[in-house]
């Protein structure tokens, strides 16, 4: 592959630094199902037509229910969570794991503590 036809998506140095970047308030979150739950996060990258990005995301503990509507890799920074996907069986995840959610995946995902991750929908 030609590295003329390579184009830096994201801010590798943002990238770097997920750990600890500054979050902007992105509210609760609306898959909650429980107390209100908080989420903070920054994009490093977007497609034009907004189907696709990647950024870091943080949200406060508790219960929430998911229905994927894209496909979504995750990437632990911090913090603990259990997945369940319906009918399945739990997977517990913590820093440095990563998963896969395709399109079409259904659950709980309960956050034991503040979790960061970084994410990439696809």
């Amino acid at each position: 592959m030609s590295t003329d036809a390579v184009t830096p998506a994201v801010d590798t140095a943002l990238l770097a630094a997920a750990a600890t970047a500054e979050l902007e308030d992105w509210g609760p979150l609306e898959e909650a199902t429980g107390e209100p739950m908080q989420t903070s996060g920054v994009t490093l990258w977007s497609s034009a037509d907004g189907s696709q990005d990647t950024g870091v995301w943080q949200c406060t503990a508790g219960p929430s229910y998911w229905v994927q509507e894209e496909n979504e890799f995750v990437h632990i920074l911090s913090g603990s969570l259990t997945v369940t996907p319906d009918g399945g069986s739990p997977r517990k995840l913590g820093p440095g794991d990563a998963a896969v959610f395709p399109r079409g995946w259904r659950g709980t995902w309960e956050l034991h503590e503040t979790v960061r991750k970084v994410y990439v929908i696809f």
